[in-house]
């Protein structure tokens, strides 16, 4: 290892991959809760943070794996699964009284149409203020995952219907 005045350990979550401290204190001086967007294997986790001296704490969470509830049948780790649980946590938030917050999407990669701004596109549309561009948003038929009735129909049945019906059950509970 390395000695001398001038070398530098790195923080222990930058040397693990985890943390960009210079993207999180830009997000960290806004006035805004954090919406979190994250993705695993099996579900997708949308999240609303507010950074406290001891550490983030979570004021409102989604899971894609509560969209079962709503009737949804499809993969929990889907376009449409992340489109729904992003309206399912705006809803959250908004009966929480929470009106608008910033995306985090961490360290995944910021691809136009990738499924952490599907969850960004389902907030919007359930009425959470955030800002984004517009060219970074799924097409509208794969968030309500036309594509993957196109790819496999045997295994979507009919998923197009079945996102539209857990929305309009999502929207529901917004009024």
């Amino acid at each position: 290892m390395a000695t001398g005045p001038r070398y530098f350990v790195p923080f222990r979550r930058r040397k693990d991959g985890k943390t960009d401290y210079y993207k999180r204190m830009g997000l960290l001086v806004a006035d805004a809760p954090r919406m979190v967007v994250r993705k695993t294997n099996r579900q997708i986790i949308v999240q609303l943070v507010v950074p406290e001296m001891i550490g983030d704490k979570t004021l409102v969470a989604a899971y894609s794996s509560e969209l079962a509830r709503y009737g949804y049948e499809g993969s929990t780790s889907s376009t449409p699964a992340a489109y729904l649980t992003g309206m399912l946590f705006a809803a959250k938030a908004q009966n929480a009284g929470y009106e608008k917050a910033i995306l985090d999407i961490g360290l995944h990669r910021a691809k136009p149409g990738a499924r952490v701004f599907a969850a960004l596109k389902g907030a919007v549309d359930a009425g959470l203020l955030v800002p984004y561009g517009e060219s970074i948003l799924p097409e509208e038929e794969r968030l309500k995952g036309a594509h993957i009735a196109e790819y496999a129909p045997e295994r979507a049945g009919d998923l197009v219907e079945n996102v539209e019906k857990v929305a309009d059950a999502i929207k529901k509970e917004l009024a």
